[in-house]
């Protein structure tokens, strides 16, 4: 594989799939490029296959949050309970009461041969 398609590789691993922004680190003119790669070359579009750029986002982003958390930031240990924490009651929830007493409501459905005849 020639050294201008590697180089686009690490460029996507390190974007995250981002290919205009791999174009450009890379030095690939356009992203036309890219997609004519994908379609003649199948090593190439293997291996960009194999890439989950979600996945390591995700990771990338977990392995930031646990540095905040680490370095005490508040506003990451909040985060971190309010989403991984629910179990243990770390989450945000409005309890509404009613106190108004309302009449039942009673539904009649006219073609309903088991309704009652009161309507």
């Amino acid at each position: 594989m020639d050294i201008k398609k590697q180089s686009f590789i690490e460029a996507y691993q390190k974007t995250f799939g981002n290919i205009a922004q791999s174009c450009r680190m890379s030095g690939v003119k356009t992203r036309q490029t890219f997609y004519d790669w994908m379609k003649i070359d199948a090593e190439f579009k293997a291996i960009i296959d194999g890439i989950e750029p979600a996945e390591d986002f995700l990771d990338f982003c977990e392995s930031a949050l646990r540095d905040r958390i680490n370095d005490k930031d508040t506003t990451a240990i909040i985060f971190a309970l309010k989403t991984k924490g629910k179990k243990r009651g770390y989450i945000e929830r409005q309890e509404i009461e009613q106190t108004a007493a309302f009449p039942p409501i009673q539904l009649i459905f006219p073609n309903d041969p088991t309704a009652a005849d009161t309507v």
